[in-house]
């Protein structure tokens, strides 16, 4: 039975790492009842210790976003032991670093169903229970690489410019409807997770994110700003404002530009070990937390994110501008 007195309820799918794990903090700081979403459950119980050490409750649940019935199933469990879900985060990912002439059709078929259909799940789930009371938010986590593609990652790329097309396409239908229910998508930049050490990767060198890198709680923090204030989308970052806005302006020599740059830009210096374990059909032992190895080099702070959140679309304007002149300087180049 629900206790009415509980603070929100929240849901966040890929919630035992990286990006989603610092989300669950951030709403666990809050007291927040957590419904956990992930296929490890070692991971998850290990997450659910941190949520009620933070002053939060949370529920395990162990997922493969990819099974539709499994994440219905959840939802239906998250209502049973915390009454109605209040904000859905769907962040659960998986992706290959590899040219896409490498790439098999399996491999394909696996980073759509888990990046892109995770979401759709996901947001099918969460708008049978949300739709009917008229209320809720749903919260996309995306990516400058929704807008913007990069070489070596075609199926993560084209996923997340899925998640945009679809969000668009149901923002739409509610507003059409009259409904109370937002959805939203929060435009992520390179971020310190773990995954860059666990998806399959065909690069002769160790994958990195493709600097600037900032740590996850950035991300997180906007997430959960996201949730609570109705905007359409939110950018974090000014390299993904640069990167969105660049586009618009010049995406023919951004194609010439990230062709030549692209590559080295996603790798380090070390050599990859082509027999690792990789996280794209099974989860990987261990709990890595949030971070993945670029402390030394990531961001914990983002400017134009504390002007964005402060200052609304006067700071992403300011930047705006400010990606126009890195666009007139590279058209220069």
């Amino acid at each position: 039975m629900a206790d009415s007195n509980l603070k929100e309820v929240v849901v966040v799918t890929g919630a035992s790492a990286g990006l989603g794990r610092a989300i669950t903090r951030a709403f666990a700081s809050r007291g927040a009842r957590i419904g956990l979403l992930a296929r490890g459950r070692e991971r998850l119980e290990t997450t659910r210790e941190e949520v009620e050490s933070l002053g939060g409750k949370a529920l395990v649940l162990p997922a493969d976003v990819a099974d539709a019935g499994r994440i219905e199933a959840a939802a239906d469990e998250v209502e049973k032991a915390y009454g109605p879900i209040d904000i859905w985060v769907n962040n659960a990912m998986t992706s290959v670093f590899s040219a896409f002439r490498d790439m098999t059709p399996e491999e394909f078929r696996r980073v759509t169903e888990v990046t892109y259909l995770g979401y759709v799940h996901g947001t099918m789930a969460a708008l049978k229970r949300m739709l009917p009371r008229d209320r809720g938010t749903i919260v996309q986590v995306g990516s400058a690489l929704s807008m913007r593609s990069i070489p070596l990652q075609s199926s993560y790329c084209g996923a997340k410019a899925a998640v945009r097309g679809f969000t668009d396409s149901i923002r739409c239908e509610l507003l059409h409807d009259k409904s109370n229910v937002h959805i939203t998508m929060v435009q992520m930049p390179a971020l310190n997770t773990p995954q860059f050490g666990w998806v399959k990767s065909r690069l002769p060198r160790k994958a990195q994110p493709v600097p600037p890198i900032f740590q996850p709680e950035i991300g997180a923090d906007a997430v959960v700003w996201a949730a609570h204030h109705r905007k359409r989308e939110v950018y974090v970052g000014a390299s993904t404002v640069q990167a969105i806005w660049g586009n618009k302006l010049i995406a023919g020599l951004l194609d010439r530009y990230f062709g030549r740059t692209g590559f080295d830009a996603q790798m380090t210096s070390e050599p990859e070990d082509p027999n690792r374990p990789d996280d794209l059909w099974s989860s990987l032992p261990g709990d890595p937390g949030a971070h993945g190895a670029f402390d030394a080099r990531a961001r914990r702070h983002s400017l134009q994110w504390q002007a964005n959140r402060n200052k609304g679309w006067i700071g992403l304007g300011t930047l705006a501008v400010g990606a126009m002149a890195a666009g007139l300087t590279l058209r220069r180049r």
